[in-house]
């Protein structure tokens, strides 16, 4: 009896073109498939290896980030108030995803997820706010590319936890004020600068991701395959530490590779040596470097006498976006010191001759 009133209600609703008809009809059919959807048509989340840490204590580096949200969120727990709106930026793979999670656990509360992208009109948005719960929290992974028409909705329900909706148009056109919920917005986000002034000056914390060092990422290693359940030394997991780019997820992705190496290769022990073959038939070298890292430097000194050369430049040598180059293997190039900018372009450095096993040409300035 219950579900023929709903398709009833949808039906009388769907003739109306009004925002609040949108909102009603969104959440009814999203309460429906949650309801009559059986578990066997789910994935079985019970069967996926969580190699997420769960508490700011079980959470490896970032230790002013962690020390900062322990008092954050202390006190707001102190005071029984929702925590104020968090921002987290930096690279891809740190851990933003990982710390929404933990907080949103440690404040024993609901955690609704979503990216920028997704959330495409205002009507988007105002399902989702609608929806939440006094102290829930809405993680939005990429909040940078979020459509400024939805941004400037988010002003007032972050500041006053109201939603101000435009109905109708012309003539009939009024403005409802709808009431939320309290709630928390942590955005996430690897490309800072875009943010505009008046969403970054709304997050009461604003905290930067950095890369990790080969001893952090070796902790991070070792309590990987202690989950995992695989006999890992420290030098194996320090080696593999050393290739992961500074970044967890890359780290925990080559200690799965290497799970299944071993285990197609029915090897009972991991060692140095085993960790080495895994590892080359990623192309992936001592440093970290992968293929396209080491055809970057290589097309640099071959045929442009290592620099300076644009980034477009080196794209097209190469068949790959410039956008892909500044974006995904730049940043770790510079960071390890193979790489440099310059106003005329970019250069290969010493480091980078040297690491290339090329020989590291005189320069003008060094023949006077």
């Amino acid at each position: 009896m219950f579900f023929p009133f709903l398709v009833t209600l949808i039906n009388r609703y769907s003739a109306s073109n009004s925002f609040l008809a949108r909102i009603f009809i969104k959440r009814t059919l999203f309460f429906m498939e949650n309801f009559i959807e059986s578990s066997y048509s789910k994935q079985d989340r019970s069967l996926d290896t969580p190699l997420r840490p769960s508490t700011l204590d079980e959470f490896i580096g970032q230790q002013n980030i962690k020390e900062r949200l322990a008092i954050f969120i202390g006190a707001s727990k102190k005071r029984y108030e929702p925590l104020g709106h968090i921002l987290f930026s930096g690279p891809p793979g740190l851990g933003k995803t990982t710390l929404a999670n933990i907080i949103a656990k440690t404040m024993n509360t609901n955690l609704v997820v979503t990216t920028g992208p997704v959330i495409e009109k205002p009507g988007d948005l105002a399902g989702i706010l609608t929806s939440l719960k006094e102290g829930d929290i809405l993680f939005i992974d990429e909040i940078h590319r979020l459509n400024k028409s939805v941004e400037e909705y988010l002003y007032p329900a972050m500041e006053d936890y109201t939603l101000d909706i435009l109905i109708d148009s012309g003539p009939n056109a009024r403005n409802v004020s709808v009431k939320l919920n309290k709630f928390t917005l942590i955005g996430a986000t690897t490309r800072s600068g875009l943010i505009s002034s008046p969403m970054r000056s709304r997050f009461n914390f604003n905290g930067r991701l950095d890369y990790y060092n080969s001893q952090e990422l070796q902790e991070v290693i070792l309590r990987s395959s202690n989950i995992l359940k695989l006999e890992l030394d420290n030098i194996c997991a320090l080696e593999i530490a050393r290739r992961a780019r500074g970044t967890p997820r890359i780290a925990n992705n080559l200690l799965k590779w290497i799970r299944d190496y071993v285990q197609m290769g029915n090897n009972n022990i991991i060692n140095s040596d085993i960790v080495n073959k895994a590892l080359l038939m990623l192309n992936i070298d001592k440093e970290g470097l992968d293929e396209m890292d080491k055809k970057i430097l290589n097309t640099m000194i071959d045929h442009f006498d290592g620099g300076p050369v644009g980034v477009n430049t080196i794209g097209v040598s190469i068949a790959e976006e410039a956008s892909t180059i500044q974006e995904v293997y730049e940043p770790y190039l510079i960071m390890k010191g193979f790489l440099k900018r310059t106003p005329r372009g970019r250069e290969v450095t010493n480091l980078g001759y040297e690491h290339m096993g090329k020989k590291i040409p005189k320069k003008f300035g060094e023949l006077l």
